[in-house]
């Protein structure tokens, strides 16, 4: 927690006993009044809040782009790529024993139509242009 936010809480904390000791001294008829501001005062500081978090992504995002490199959630290595692969073979082995033993040759394709699944997603999120997003070829004869 931030000295900002401690200190927003210490403010939050006695704004509350202060309403707490008017309800108790106004009676109920001020209560409702009393509530909203209460709540008016919450809302402000968590819109103040919202709004730094979001400047600081922004300007985070500026820094990113302005230093040229790519975004986070681009960000694929051949190492990445390449453990994937590795991992989903040695899985292979011990689902192929457990989908063979238990069901013989339907029990094994169906591991592998999953092995063969799950690398497929991996390729779709990592080259979305991967299945079939080819450029449209044009022949020299006009129609």
């Amino acid at each position: 927690m931030t000295g900002r936010e401690a200190g927003g809480d210490a403010e939050l904390k006695k704004e509350l006993d202060a309403t707490l000791h008017a309800r108790r001294e106004l009676g109920d008829e001020y209560e409702s009044a009393l509530v909203d501001s209460f709540l008016e005062k919450v809302e402000q500081r968590l819109d103040g809040a919202v709004d730094r978090r979001v400047r600081r992504q922004l300007a985070e995002q500026q820094m990113v782009v302005a230093r040229g490199a790519r975004s986070p959630q681009g960000t694929d290595s051949w190492g990445e790529r390449f453990g994937f692969g590795i991992v989903s073979l040695v899985l292979a082995v011990p689902l192929s024993a457990i989908g063979g033993g238990i069901a013989h040759l339907p029990g094994l394709l169906v591991a592998w139509i999953g092995i063969v699944g799950v690398n497929v997603v991996q390729a779709a999120r990592v080259s979305p242009d991967f299945f079939g997003r080819r450029r449209k070829e044009t022949s020299g004869w006009e129609d």
